[in-house]
């Protein structure tokens, strides 16, 4: 039976586009997703850093846990569920190529999981046999650095640092048993070695990821994160976008893993363990303490709490670690023949009270208080045609927040799903990351229709429509209001060919110039890319335009054209763009691909030009250096940007150099 499977296999790989078979970077199907949403989020940026690690170190398909598979954005988990069958009828994969005989995974999703899991050749030393951890564990050094050819003001005189922007990261990884590391960050302008940072790095990060030690599923210390349920008392990082809502087809759920990112919120730092208390029965506790920036209201209470992790004035010095947070909770989940139930509770305490500027009409109901309780219970069931998922949560004040799906998968062609959430005004959970419009799992109401069909084997259409109400003020709407988001995108894929149209409408009611009234603003975003690959070379071109009307037109496009070699050892590639847009409100996102786990989402405003080169060489199996050099060109002004970020020349240049030792 396994030798007509591979066969089969051998013969639908050769079915596929070559950029498959010939190694396209992952990140331009990353950028799909992010350029859809306009992510400029640090959930988006914390998942392409989880990808980088996963890349790096791709994870054992036959072993890997359902909350393992989830972590990758792009899997449902219905396919999780369908790679877990395979493997308890046919045994251990030998190839991925065998994934193309899972009929819930497409060729796109079965190229991408190339990149992030693997079959191992043998069999792993015992997870635990402590003498052969150091033989067979890998150890990598990845050293960063930026280097800008130009002077803010604030590098003259306001910041208490010099312009250069560095990392440090080392990682110990013993196959999916084990993983520590050690992270250490500096942003531009921020001291070195000096003032308030005298251990060196303005930040620094450690952790340690253990699993399978008997019952003990996964063990973290260190930082971490935690996700339970569909996200609405703990999220995660991943799934919670609109496009990639539609390909996880509603399904969310990531447990406790370590948090290795640079990002310096949304993060616990403590202990956590999931436990198998008996067969689909599982207990997950973690317990955390941490330094929060914040602006404070006098000496006993936080006015706002400061996510941004910048520390370059004496002003932004001030906030930095002058709050703390504690946070404690617990998950129970029963998972069986496709179904499972579970309950999520956790305290979060703050050593002052929280105490925000509520005269504000959008931030009336915002927080308040000192101790906060958040208790949720969640359900799902994944079939082979329908599957559903939901939970219910509320806080301490009685208020409630709920987030339901559905899905329908008559055929591998055709997926559809429906997405219902209500989050009362009230409700509120400091680690809640969860589907939404407004970017707050609070004050919000809405319901997501979408649909992925294969019409033909080289034609995919993907759309969605979400429609969402505000019952109270937000930050650019005095009173109630709506917004109507749609998109509908058709790729077409021939061999070595994709050509991809996009378009994106998107209503929504804001304060007039005056605050009298609401108007709409209606927003318009077209996309066109076509792509080529030819053996080594590798070439592509986009275009993209937007319209946003509010009182008044606001109009902006772009053209950029890429390349790429690839030749053993080395990588070149170059980018070149030329936009314009009337102004911010028309401004034209884009996705570059730099240095690792560099996420670079950059935005275009005015009138300029944007140009870059990389190259990357692996030396042996040790050693890769990365340079990416890149300019933006503004032809409509004499200064880049303003206060102690302005920069007086038309133009800024930067170098990022990037060297990783693995041994």
């Amino acid at each position: 039976m396994r030798y007509v499977v591979m066969v089969m296999v051998l013969f639908m790989m050769a079915s596929l586009p070559s950029w498959c078979q010939e190694g396209r970077p992952w990140e331009s199907l990353f950028a799909d997703l992010s350029t859809l949403n306009d992510m400029e989020s640090a959930e988006w940026a914390e998942t392409y850093e989880m990808l980088c690690d996963l890349e790096e170190s791709p994870m054992d398909i036959n072993t890997a846990t359902r909350e393992d598979l989830l972590r990758l954005p792009f899997l449902s988990e219905r396919q999780v569920e369908d790679i877990h069958v395979y493997l308890y009828r046919y045994g251990s994969m030998k190839t991925l190529a065998e994934l193309a005989m899972i009929e819930s995974i497409d060729y796109t999703t079965r190229c991408l999981l190339t990149y992030f899991v693997c079959c191992r050749d043998k069999e792993a030393p015992s997870p635990w046999a402590w003498d052969k951890v150091l033989r067979y564990g890998r150890h990598s050094i990845l050293a960063t650095g930026n280097v800008p050819f130009y002077k803010t003001r604030g590098d003259d005189n306001g910041y208490l640092g010099y312009p250069y922007r560095h990392s440090l990261r080392y990682r110990f990884q013993y196959g999916d048993h084990l993983k520590v590391g050690l992270l250490g960050a500096q942003d531009a302008g921020e001291p070195f070695f000096a003032d308030r940072n005298g251990m060196g790095y303005d930040y620094y990060s450690f952790y340690a990821e253990a699993h399978g030690i008997g019952r003990v599923q996964s063990l973290v210390a260190g930082r971490y994160r935690a996700a339970f349920g569909m996200g609405l008392v703990m999220g995660g990082a991943t799934g919670v976008g609109k496009l990639s809502a539609l390909t996880a087809l509603g399904s969310r759920s990531e447990g406790l893993r370590a948090h290795t990112s640079r990002n310096e919120s949304r993060y616990l730092q403590g202990a956590g363990a999931t436990v198998n208390l008996a067969k689909g029965l599982g207990l997950s506790a973690f317990a955390s303490y941490r330094k929060v920036d914040a602006t404070l209201r006098g000496d006993t209470a936080i006015a706002t709490i400061v996510d941004a992790g910048y520390h370059r004035t004496p002003t932004e010095m001030d906030k930095k670690h002058n709050s703390s947070q504690t946070a404690a909770g617990a998950n129970i989940s029963y998972r069986r023949h496709g179904w499972h139930v579970g309950a999520t509770a956790v305290y979060t305490g703050y050593d002052k009270a929280l105490a925000p500027d509520t005269s504000q009409s959008y931030r009336r109901y915002y927080p308040t208080g000192q101790r906060f309780w958040n208790a949720s219970a969640d359900y799902g069931h994944t079939g082979p045609l329908v599957s559903f998922h939901g939970e219910v949560a509320t806080s301490g004040e009685g208020a409630l927040a709920m987030l339901h799906s559905v899905s329908l998968t008559p055929s591998s062609d055709l997926s559809l799903m429906a997405l219902y959430r209500f989050y009362g005004k009230r409700y509120h959970s400091p680690h809640a990351v969860s589907f939404s419009e407004g970017g707050r799992v609070q004050g919000e109401s809405g319901f997501y229709v979408g649909a992925q069909w294969r019409p033909m084997r080289r034609l995919s259409l993907t759309a969605y429509s979400d429609y969402a109400y505000f019952p109270g003020a937000t930050y650019q709407a005095q009173v109630s209001s709506r917004a109507w988001d749609n998109m509908l995108q058709a790729q077409w894929t021939s061999g070595p060919l994709s050509l991809t149209a996009r378009y994106r409408l998107k209503w929504r009611e804001e304060d007039n110039s005056a605050h009298t009234a609401l108007t709409t603003r209606l927003t318009h975003r077209a996309r066109l890319t076509a792509s080529l690959g030819l053996g080594p070379w590798r070439m592509a071109t986009s275009a993209d335009f937007a319209h946003s009307h509010l009182e008044q037109g606001s109009t902006g496009w772009m053209l950029s054209v890429d390349g790429g070699y690839t030749h053993q050892w080395l990588r070149l590639a170059a980018t070149a763009g030329y936009f314009r847009t009337d102004d911010a409100d028309s401004r034209i996102y884009g996705y570059e691909q730099g240095v690792l786990y560099a996420f670079a989402y950059r935005s275009y405003t005015g009138e300029g030009l944007r140009y870059a080169l990389s190259a990357r060489a692996d030396l042996g199996r040790q050693f890769t250096l990365i340079a990416y050099l890149s300019t933006t060109d503004y032809l409509d002004r004499d200064h880049i940007s303003t206060g102690l970020q302005r920069i007086d020349h038309s133009s800024k240049t930067d170098l990022e150099l990037q060297l990783r030792w693995r041994f």
